[in-house]
């Protein structure tokens, strides 16, 4: 039945960036259905010319799916559950930056992610039933009461960039802050606005609310473009995190993991543009142009960070290792057929990670299972995301020709595929998604869905699969 809805959402019904809207043109006979998405960005001028502005963004992407859990997966009841259904809200955010010289810049960017039924809310954020793990007690005749743990209802704004910038030459930015001036690969500075794939992999973000703040950290940043060449380099103060790693008897060798450290980190990205010139005003690189441009990059980038993990040996003497991660990728878009509207997006990149020996962490997206779980995967949909090893990752999407569905709007389907081969588990593993965008307006106004394989791991090997439907709709103005 949810199926069906999806398939009725998606296909059935009518219909980039984040300078521009697509411009769409109405048809020679005069057609009744047709709407004129077009629009101007929310700038505020603050002078006659519009030099000096206030430009805002606001976007909203919710989630509804269906997720086949890990084995042994707990409802919130505490009852065996191997399917859930849900509705979320993946992202809800506020961007607003500002410039009223060519010499400096102010940009700050606040909102929420991942508030479930279950959980993403603040502590005593209401009568929230049975939070999980970590219940809030409350009177529920007075409404009053301790809160020791998370809930699931009204989570809190928060910032995630608060940064300034000033420009020394046409080649050269500097600025400091909570920045997104990532380093790695183009997809560890991916804006969330125009995704050709429902979701970044999570992989591409290895700091992921360890030593950053939802990908981004405290730091000075330079950044610019020397002919073709596209920089971006970044001297950081990770967050201190964790209490180190351990030594795994069962299986006689040191397991790291994150230590609170003081250290400061390097990182930086640099790619070579051969087609046309993107953008680097702000930091978040663009997943897909929908043939509104000509792009071919090949790029590099690196995070570093000195004893920012631990392990013990087997005679419990503690080791520090650093985190040194590495990253090589190519991204690929362009039109193929101007006539029909036909367009292409490729990306590939491969990472190296070390973290330590054996270092692995698991990430669920909104996970809203419970229990330890019988697999090493854990409850829900968590699966091993990142850890010491290599990971390589491509996706691709064609845009079908523009007569398919006329003036109400545009589809791409689109795949990928990862291997991931993590030190910690014997083997190395494939995994895929599969789906479809419905551009009603360009990335404006989309509607997307996606199935995804995540492996399931039993002593150290892959026993099985799971799979997860999202359907996504997303607006942004």
């Amino acid at each position: 039945m949810l199926l069906s809805m999806c398939g009725v959402l998606l296909f059935g019904m009518p219909t980039y960036a984040q300078k521009q809207t697509q411009e769409k043109v109405r048809p020679e006979k005069a057609d009744q259905d047709f709407v004129d998405h077009t629009y101007k960005p929310l700038t505020l001028k603050l002078n006659d010319d519009g030099s000096k502005y206030i430009r805002f963004l606001l976007w909203n992407q919710m989630w509804a799916r269906v997720i086949q859990n890990n084995p042994g997966t707990l409802d919130v009841a505490g009852s065996p559950q191997s399917t859930t259904t849900d509705i979320g809200i993946r992202r809800a955010r506020v961007l607003a930056y500002a410039e009223i010289s060519p010499r400096f810049l102010i940009l700050s960017h606040f909102g929420i992610n991942n508030q479930t039924f279950t959980n993403g809310g603040i502590p005593g954020g209401g009568l929230t039933g049975n939070p999980g793990s970590n219940p809030v007690t409350v009177d529920p005749e007075t409404g009053l009461g301790t809160a020791s743990g998370m809930s699931a209802k009204k989570p809190q704004l928060f910032f995630h960039d608060v940064w300034t910038e000033f420009k020394v030459t046409n080649e050269l930015y500097l600025g400091m802050g909570l920045h997104y001036w990532n380093g790695i690969s183009r997809m560890t500075s991916h804006s969330t606005l125009n995704f050709m794939a429902v979701d970044a992999p999570i992989f591409n973000w290895p700091l992921i609310e360890l030593t950053d703040q939802f990908a981004r950290q405290f730091g000075f940043y330079a950044k610019g473009t020397l002919g073709k060449l596209n920089y971006r380099m970044a001297l950081n103060k990770p967050f201190s995190v964790g209490a180190g790693g351990r030594y795994d008897e069962a299986t006689d060798r040191p397991i790291a993991f994150n230590a609170i450290n003081d250290h400061w980190a390097t990182q930086g990205y640099f790619d070579y543009q051969f087609w046309d010139t993107e953008s680097n005003k702000l930091p978040y690189f663009v997943g897909s142009y929908l043939g509104t441009k000509r792009v071919f990059n090949l790029g590099f980038g690196w995070h570093q960070h000195r004893d920012a993990t631990s392990s013990k040996n087997a005679a419990g003497v503690t080791q520090s290792h650093s985190i040194s991660l590495l990253g090589l990728d190519a991204f690929l878009d362009m039109p193929l057929n101007k006539s029909t509207g036909t367009a292409l997006t490729v990306y590939s990149v491969y990472y190296h990670y070390d973290f330590g020996p054996n270092y692995i962490r698991n990430v669920g997206i909104m996970n809203v299972g419970f229990g330890a779980g019988s697999s090493q995967n854990g409850p829900g949909n968590a699966q091993p995301m990142i850890g010491t090893g290599q990971i390589f990752y491509t996706q691709g999407g064609f845009l079908l020709p523009e007569k398919i569905l006329g003036d109400k709007g545009k589809l791409q389907p689109f795949g990928a595929i990862t291997h991931k081969n993590f030190e910690y588990f014997e083997e190395g593993n494939w995994q895929y998604d599969l789906g479809m965008n419905y551009y009603v307006n360009a990335h404006q106004a989309k509607i997307t869905l996606q199935y995804s394989q995540r492996p399931i791991f039993e002593n150290f090997r892959r026993s099985g699969s799971a799979g997860e439907f999202i359907l996504q709709t997303q607006i942004f103005l």
